[in-house]
């Protein structure tokens, strides 16, 4: 092998840009020629890419986002889309290709492997920490900690005013950012998609609490358990209380990488590069048990990451 890809697509994480340094130096380490791919599998389609030396990833360690941008491309789905790209990677001499995001974006490797035989090393960087066959991904706990800040400010002004705020975090379709933001912050309630809401269970709840002292709650919800707005009106008609919402949105997908994800970042680079030296044809860099090791991706797609509820559990019991 003598020339390798790296690219990133789908939403940005914190600690991307921490991969991309990894890959780039554990590769010339390796006397690897690298391309970076811009955009996303629009870069490669559209053959949009840059070549990548040891300076080119200089200083870029300690920022959010990515340097080689990103999109979600519709076009990757499609049998001319994949043949593009295909061929794309082909006439640039690509080797092997080091795909940085989340589900759809390792959908995406799985079916370029198919079209190219190019072999594809995937590394999970996602928010949402729901790619299964890994303990977490890049940039979880970053956004753990940036909503976790907001949330304690918000508690300042929600015991000031003895007020009931519900705060928003991001997670469509799991629960995995939400609980685990709501068990650090503290949260009386937690809210995920995995569990269908009660509205009327959550406010007698809310009134027991107010009947045995509290003056105050915070309730953390992800996204997809619902709408916001209707959640917090319903909460006031039905009890009674002053309910301010808060939605962090974007703010948790930006910002400086914490240590853990940089870290993190700087080991799922290099072992994506050492599989691929090692003539892995599909695989996705993983934490299992503690140590970073690898899944198949077929394997990884297969299957749905559950959400501890023990952790939920937990979270109600020290609530009260």
């Amino acid at each position: 092998m003598k020339k390798i890809g790296v690219v990133t697509a789908g939403g940005d994480a914190p600690g991307m840009n921490a991969a991309i340094r990894s890959v780039v130096r554990s590769a010339l380490h390796n006397n690897l020629e690298v391309i970076g791919f811009e955009r996303g599998y629009l870069g490669i389609i559209e053959e949009q890419y840059r070549p990548m030396g040891p300076r080119s990833v200089s200083g870029i360690i300690n920022l959010g986002g990515t340097i080689l941008k990103t999109s979600r491309c519709e076009e990757i789905r499609t049998p001319e889309g994949l043949k593009k790209a295909a061929e794309s990677l082909k006439s640039k001499g690509v080797e092997g290709l080091v795909t940085i995001g989340g589900d759809g974006t390792f959908r995406g490797a799985i079916e370029l492997y198919k079209a190219s035989g190019i072999p594809m090393v995937g590394i999970p960087a996602t928010i949402d920490n729901d790619v299964a066959g890994t303990e977490t991904t890049i940039g979880f706990d970053t956004a753990v900690n940036t909503a976790l800040s907001a949330i304690d400010k918000i508690r300042d002004t929600a015991t000031s005013h003895e007020r009931i705020f519900v705060v928003e975090v991001m997670g469509r379709t799991r629960g995995f950012l939400a609980l685990e933001v709501g068990l650090a912050g503290g949260a009386e309630i937690i809210l995920v998609p995995e569990i269908k809401l009660n509205i009327e269970e959550m406010c007698e709840k809310l009134q027991r609490d107010r009947k045995e002292g509290k003056i105050s709650e915070i309730i953390v919800m992800a996204e997809g358990v619902g709408n916001s707005n209707e959640i917090a009106n319903s909460i006031t008609q039905k009890t009674g209380y002053l309910v301010r919402l808060t939605a962090l949105g974007y703010i948790q997908r930006g910002g400086t990488p914490t240590a853990q994800s940089r870290v993190l970042a700087s080991e799922f680079g290099n072992h994506a590069v050492d599989l691929l030296l090692d003539g892995e044809k599909k695989k996705m860099v993983a934490v299992r048990e503690g140590r970073i090791s690898s899944v198949d991706l077929d394997d990884s797609m297969r299957k749905t990451k559950r959400l501890d509820m023990s952790r939920l559990r937990l979270a109600e019991i020290i609530s009260h």
